[in-house]
Formats: C-alpha cells, sequence, structure tokens
C-alpha cells in the first residue's frame, strides 16, 4: 500500500505498540494513511529510541513484541492504512552484555561465526574502551574482577558489565586466580581492555561516528545482509509492513549497492507472493549538501525529508535581515558571521580530537596503495595524511560513492570543489597529492585494485562521520546568527531561498522522487517546527531585535552573569523561540517547568559547542554560571521586567509566527511528496533538541483539537494548524492520483506585494488545486494575533489569471482551491 501520509511514533517502553494501537482512529480521521515507526528490533534495554538495536532477528519485547506490532498492523490494514518501520543497517548496540553476536566475538576473536558481521581490523585484538583509567590503576582499584559463579566464567567490569573469557580459559578462571595474574589473563583474550580516552586514538573497529557502544556492521557482505534483513523481509512478505527508512545510509560502504539489493528484494518478494499493492517504499535518512541531488539509480523513492525541512526553513526567512542579524551577531557575540569558518575550525578540531585512529587507518589504506604503484610510490606517509586531513577539512558533503575502480558521475563536482577549497592550506609542491587522492577516489588512480577499494571505503566511511560530528554536532552549536537556519541537514551558510529556487526544487522532486518524504519536524530535529518558523520572523524585523535583545542582555546583567556573550545570545534567542503557547509571565509551576527544559538544552548546546565545556571534560563551573543565569531569567521574583518585555515580544510577534506555522504546515501538505507528521507536531512544536522533542505526547488534547481546534488549542497552541492539517490531508485520501502523480506548476504573481506571495498548481490529467501561501509579512502583523494580513495591504498583488491575492488569502496565509 503506497503511503499518502505518515505520523512517526517513537517507540519505547512507555509507548508501546498498543499505545498506538489505541491512537489508530484518531490518525484516521486526521487523514494520516501509514504510521511510520521507530526501529522495532530488540533494542538495549531501557533504549527510549531504539536505534541501539541489539538483535535484528527479533521485535522487541518491550514494545509488544512481534505479537504487538501484528496487532497493530492488523489494526490499521482493517481501516485501509499500513506501516512503515525504520530499519538501522549501519550498526548495532554493544553497550551491555544483550548482543549475543557481539559476545560471540569477543570470546571467540577471529574463529567467531559473526567475526566478519564487524569492521574489525584483527591485526591486533579488539579494543574495549570501557575503562574510567588507564589498565594498571583500574587493576589495583579492583574495578576489574573475575566471577566463575555462573555457568561460564566472566570478567565483571565496575560490578556491572561482563565480558565473557576464551573458552580455553575457562578451567584456569575456575580454578581461582590470584589477583597478579589477572593481568596475564587479560592478555590472553581476544580483546584489549582500555580506558575510555584510548578510543579516539587507538580503535581498531568502526563505530557510529564517536559513540563507543554503537559498532559498524559490514552488511556488503551477502551473509551479514540476509541475516541482519530476514526479519524485515518477513514482516513484509506476511503484509505486516509496506516498506522502510534506512538509517544512516551514508555508513554504509556502499550506499547505493545496499539500497539496491534491498529493493530487489522486496520486489522479488512481491512477485513471488503476487502482492497487489504498489512496490515496498523505500526512503533513506541522508543529509544533501549544498548543491548536493539524492541520486535517481539508487531504487529509493527518496529521502526521509530533511532537504524538504531545509527549503521550508529558507524559504520562510526574509533575505533582508541576513546582513544586520550578521551583523548584530559578529558584534554580539565577537564570533565571526561566516559559517563556512565556523564550519572549518569545527571540522579541523574533530580531526584533532575524535577521529585519530579511523583517520590513520585511512592514511595507511592511501599509504598501501600509493606503494603498489611506481607512479605513486614516492608519495609519503606524511605528505598523504597531510593531504587527506586538508581535504576533510573542506569536503562539502558528507561522502562520495566510488568503488576504487569507478565512480558516479554526481561525484565530479565534488571533487573539484574539494581540489579547489584545499589548495588554499596546501603546503608548497603538495597539491599534486590530493590530485592523486581524488584520482582514486574517482576510480582512475593507479595501483591494486583491492588496495584502491579498500583506500577510497576508508576515506569514504571517514568524511561522513567528520561531516556529522563537524556540522550538526558542533558548529551548529557554535553558529549563533539565527538558530532557525541551525538544523539537522540544513545550510546554514544559507540564509534564506527565493520562491524561484523554491520553485525549482518543487518541479525536480516532482519529477524524480514524487513519493520522498516530506517532514518539518523529526526525532533529531534540534528545535521544533514552530519554534523554527517563530525564530525565522526575526530576519524580517531584525531592528526591533536588536533593540531587544541588548535589552535583554543588559537586565541578565551582560558580562557580570559570568556566561560568554555568544552562548547569552544564544540563550535569549531559545527563551523567546521556544517559549510555551499560553505561558504568563507570573505562572511559577510553568515557568519552573520551562526552565527545567531550558537547563537541559543549555547544557548540551554548550557541551555540544566544545568551546567551554564539553562531554569528555565538563566545566562544572562554567555550567553552573549558565544555568544560574537561565534560571534567574526565568523566575518572577528575579525578573519580572525581563520576563514582563520578553512575553510582549512573543504576542506582539504572534500574528507573524501563527502565520509561519500555517504556511509550513500547507507546504508540507502539498507539495510533491509524502507528508510526515512527527508525534504531537498537529498542535503546536515549540520543543527543543533531545530528549525534549521526544518527550511524552498529550493524545487527548490532540483528540479534543480535532473535535473543537479553536478551544481546545486557542492561538499559537495550534488549533488552526490541527484544522488545517485535517483539510489538506483529506484533499489527499480524496483524490490520492492528483498529489501522488501530479505536476507542479508554478503560478506568476504580480503586484505591489508579489514578494510576499508563493502560488503554484497541482495537477493530474482534468484534476488540479491551485494553492496560495502568504510568504514573510511579519511587518503586517505585528501586533495582531492574526496569521494574515488586511486585504488593503495586498494592494493590486494578483495571480497571473487576474486573481487577486487579497479576496484569496482574506483571513487565512494559506489557501487550497
Amino acid at each position: 500500500m503506497s503511503p499518502r501520509a505518515s505520523y512517526r511514533f517513537q517507540f519505547h517502553s512507555d509507548f508501546t505498540f498498543a499505545e498506538a494501537e489505541a491512537l489508530v482512529p484518531y490518525l484516521e480521521r486526521l487523514g494520516v494513511s501509514h504510521v511510520y515507526a521507530s526501529p522495532v528490533t530488540t533494542a538495549a534495554p531501557g533504549s527510549m529510541h531504539g536505534y541501539d538495536v541489539v538483535d535484528p532477528t527479533r521485535v522487541d519485547p518491550a514494545l509488544g513484541g512481534e505479537e504487538g506490532l501484528a496487532s497493530l498492523s492488523a489494526a490499521l490494514r482493517a481501516r485501509g492504512m499500513g506501516l512503515i518501520i525504520d530499519i538501522v543497517p549501519n550498526h548495532m548496540g554493544v553497550a551491555g552484555n544483550d548482543n549475543a553476536w557481539w559476545n560471540d566475538v569477543l570470546q571467540n576473536g577471529r574463529d567467531s561465526r559473526y567475526a566478519h558481521f564487524f569492521d574489525i581490523d584483527w591485526r591486533r585484538p579488539l579494543l574495549l574502551p570501557l575503562l574510567g583509567a588507564p589498565l594498571p590503576e583500574a587493576l589495583e582499584n579492583g574495578d576489574i574482577a573475575l566471577d566463575a559463579s555462573g555457568g561460564e566464567p566472566d570478567l565483571v567490569l565496575y560490578g556491572e558489565r561482563r565480558l565473557p573469557l576464551r573458552r580455553e580459559d575457562h578451567a584456569r578462571a575456575r580454578a581461582g586466580l590470584a589477583a597478579d595474574d589477572l593481568p596475564a589473563l587479560l592478555d590472553h583474550q581476544h580483546y584489549r581492555l582500555a580506558w575510555w580516552r584510548a578510543a579516539d586514538d587507538e580503535l581498531n573497529w568502526r563505530r557510529f561516528f564517536t559513540i563507543n557502544d554503537l559498532a559498524g556492521l559490514r552488511v556488503e557482505d551477502p551473509e551479514v545482509f540476509e541475516e541482519s534483513h530476514a526479519l524485515y523481509f518477513r514482516l513484509y512478505r506476511e503484509g505486516v509492513i509496506d516498506g522502510v527508512r534506512i538509517d544512516h545510509v551514508d555508513g554504509l560502504t556502499d550506499p547505493a549497492g545496499y539500497c539496491r539489493r534491498l529493493r530487489a528484494r522486496f520486489d522479488s518478494i512481491r512477485q513471488a507472493a503476487r502482492l497487489q499493492d504498489d512496490p515496498a517504499y523505500i526512503v533513506v535518512e541522508k543529509i544533501l549538501g549544498p548543491g548536493e541531488g539524492l541520486a535517481t539509480d539508487w531504487g529509493v523513492d527518496g529521502t526521509s525529508g530533511y532537504d524538504f525541512m531545509e527549503d521550508v526553513s529558507a524559504l520562510l526567512h526574509d533575505p533582508a535581515g541576513a546582513q544586520p542579524l550578521g551583523a548584530l551577531w559578529s558584534r554580539f557575540s565577537g564570533r565571526t558571521r561566516d559559517f563556512e569558518e565556523q564550519e572549518l575550525q569545527a571540522r579541523q578540531d574533530m580531526l584533532d580530537w575524535s577521529f585519530d585512529g579511523q583517520f590513520e587507518a585511512c592514511v595507511a589504506a592511501f599509504v598501501a596503495l600509493a606503494a603498489s604503484s611506481q607512479t605513486t610510490a614516492g608519495l609519503t606517509r606524511g605528505m598523504l595524511r597531510r593531504a587527506i586531513r586538508r581535504m576533510l577539512w573542506v569536503f562539502p558533503v558528507y561522502r562520495t560513492y566510488g568503488t576504487g575502480a569507478s565512480a558516479p558521475e554526481s561525484d565530479a563536482w565534488v571533487r573539484e570543489n574539494v581540489r579547489a577549497k584545499a589548495a588554499r592550506f596546501s603546503p608548497p609542491g603538495e597539491d599534486m597529492v590530493v590530485d592523486h587522492i581524488l584520482a582514486w577516489l574517482a576510480g582512475e588512480g593507479p595501483g591494486a585494485p583491492a588496495l584502491a577499494a579498500v583506500a577510497v571505503q576508508r576515506f569514504q566511511q571517514l568524511s561522513a562521520p567528520i561531516a556529522a560530528k563537524s556540522v550538526e554536532d558542533t558548529a551548529f552549536y557554535r553558529h549563533g546568527l539565527l538558530l532557525s537556519r541551525a538544523d539537522v541537514g540544513f545550510d546554514a551558510s544559507r540564509f534564506s531561498l527565493s520562491v524561484g529556487a523554491f520553485h525549482r526544487a518543487m518541479i525536480e522532486r516532482a519529477r524524480d522522487f514524487p513519493r520522498s518524504m516530506l517532514a518539518t519536524a523529526t526525532h533529531d530535529h534540534k528545535r521544533g517546527e514552530d519554534l523554527r518558523v517563530r525564530l525565522a520572523v526575526l530576519s524580517a524585523i531584525p531592528g526591533l531585535w536588536r533593540d531587544r535583545v541588548e535589552r535583554w542582555d543588559d537586565m541578565a546583567g551582560g558580562d557580570a552573569s559570568g556566561v560568554v556573550p555568544g552562548d547569552r545570545y544564544m540563550l535569549l534567542q531559545t527563551l523567546y523561540g521556544a517559549w510555551p503557547p499560553g505561558l504568563a509571565p507570573d505562572d511559577r509551576v510553568g515557568l519552573g517547568a520551562y526552565a527545567d527544559r531550558i537547563a537541559d538544552w543549555q547544557r548540551k548546546m554548550l557541551r555540544e559547542a566544545k568551546l567551554h565545556t564539553s562531554w569528555e571534560a565538563p566545566q562544572e563551573t562554567y555550567e553552573e554560571a549558565c544555568e544560574r543565569l537561565s534560571r534567574a531569567l526565568l523566575d518572577p521574583s528575579a525578573s519580572p521586567e525581563f520576563l514582563a518585555d520578553l512575553t510582549g515580544f512573543v504576542d506582539l510577534t504572534a500574528g507573524a509566527t501563527l502565520s509561519n506555522m500555517l504556511v509550513q504546515t500547507g507546504l508540507r501538505c502539498m507539495a510533491p511528496g509524502m507528508p510526515d507528521l512527527y508525534q504531537g507536531a498537529e498542535l503546536a512544536d515549540f520543543s527543543l533538541v533531545d530528549p525534549d522533542n521526544r518527550r511524552p505526547v498529550d493524545f487527548a488534547q490532540r483528540e479534543a483539537a480535532l473535535d473543537d481546534p479553536d478551544s481546545a488549542a486557542p492561538g499559537l497552541a495550534g488549533g488552526a494548524k490541527i484544522a488545517l492539517i485535517r483539510d489538506l490531508l483529506g484533499r489527499r485520501r480524496d483524490n490520492p492520483a492528483l498529489f501522488a502523480r501530479g505536476a507542479y506548476q508554478p503560478i506568476a504573481v504580480s503586484g505591489d506585494r508579489a514578494g510576499h506571495v508563493l502560488a503554484f498548481r497541482r495537477s493530474h490529467g482534468a484534476d488540479s488545486v491551485r494553492c496560495v501561501f502568504a510568504l514573510r509579512c511579519a511587518d503586517a502583523l505585528l501586533g495582531s494575533p492574526d496569521p494574515a494580513p488586511f486585504a488593503s495591504w495586498w494592494g493590486d498583488t494578483a495571480l497571473e489569471d487576474g486573481t487577486p491575492v487579497a479576496r484569496l488569502l482574506a483571513g487565512s496565509p494559506v489557501h487550497v482551491g
């Protein structure tokens, strides 16, 4: 069954398949066709997200098991609905004792039948960075013990974590060991215990980003692919699921080959079972860099929606705000307004701090490759190390997709971009080293083919985590020019998007990926969809914002607060952007709850930025100063004047915020693709980064709002939003072919306010619908709670057929008809 609109649930032990099944009637009324589930396979005990899979062959009992999943699917089918699941082919959770595959590898080393399931360099024992101190100190402290009381002897770390011993050592362990004999026993194991800080330098297996609890899987191996995907194929064959979302596709050795193999397997199952439904729905989680497009030959239906989220966000920002807000940020914070500079510094930091082991493995692969040809045998390890480092500093996308023997044509522009940007940092005479590496990435370099394949793989599986950790997880927490332009999948160097560029992107989407997911909120977003559009209002009123934020900083004590200016600026932006609907400045209980949320966000922001504190080395004195400031600002006894001014500014921009909320919602529902709703975001979503965006959802409120939007969720609480979603998804339900296969045709606009209108037509055969949206109207809406300007504001603005815009957008910033 082809999805028409999906609803994302985050499953965990406190929200199971049974809870979701009870909500199926609500989802049907809302207009949703498919539940889109977070990973359903067995995850680490207590997991709140499911991406730390420990057994991909079994549906997680904590979520309701396979019986519960089948029941949910049956309830959906009974209403003509379906199910999409999130799958995690890139890695598995290895933090505890619950991963049988990993435990077998620890016990049996290279002789384990699962040794080739994981990406391990077996030239030395598998490094386990589990100790809180260097090994000698851990031994002296008694942190490592032997337990032979059970069926098989184990090592026990800190009284909790158990590690298997080689079978050859069982008898010796049962006989009892003196404390002095424990180091020798450890030396005999297939793994080497180490201080956790050694991981970045010495890890000899691929992990997910910098997380030592997640080990990379080798799904390029046919046996690994089959064993780790057998459950998904059976669920599809049995009609339980309609498709999948592939997590972190760029982490895989061969994303294109994996996607094609997955498509072929689903197609063969469909044909063998004579299934009458549409082909399996497959989308990939992929961050598209500036200028990058998703390959059309992977056999997938599109992405999981970050690219659409970025386009809509940029569209809602007024380009006129870029210069004054950039100048304000630079003057206030003392940091650069140029995001590319922030990204460069973050990439340099990450390479210096977190990826040395993986980086050196990549260098070693290219050293071996260079030595295999007389043409490149003169390239030294130092030359190659410097060149690879420079390339990773400036790499414009997550990765390329070469095999060592060839590369897709779509990679060519990336290589040329890297060649030009890396030259800025090249030592004299070493440009040619970068040229050689780029030739290998293109599949055109000299040397042994097998070594080329390994070297290119190492580079491509390094460039992706470098990009993720440098951009999304570091630079985005340092760059506070306007926080709405720094979210997962965003191009923070681009402040806004023109109407023409948006039209072109939608035309391409309709042509290439008409079933691609359309998301504006996800479990990974850094700021909720409505928080972002509230901040986008500031792009249209930079002068007002400057006056407010400078006044607020004075109220906050400025430098005397002990918080650096850039962190204060981002705090003040966030206090405004995330302000909960209806929260009064004298509501002590509500303000206390908000202060707790802000404190959690602030601590994560500070540590991810890695400027004054970090996860690895928390600076408690600075963190406490930051929390004191945020809590003082939200204390009605300590800061009544600030709270009154802040809520006044929230009210002043309420109409403009609501306008953006509705426009974003309308575009998601009407653009080419398949709209996805993140749990709870059918009402106002002013959430912060996880875990804030994964808080329990009040579904009773949402069901009430579906029946009576204005009273259950007035104003910015989102009543108008859920009503619009129900209306527009109902149109998709009533005419699925129009939206699944319909063309996207821009409509020209002329007149006084033409720059404030986006208009297009969706058409298929004899059916068509016209969609008109108000854009960037903050100036006209200040001080008003209404989301649409007065009719007179539009002047002579009209569509190409002469229809006055004032008639179409009277009372609402969205017209569909």
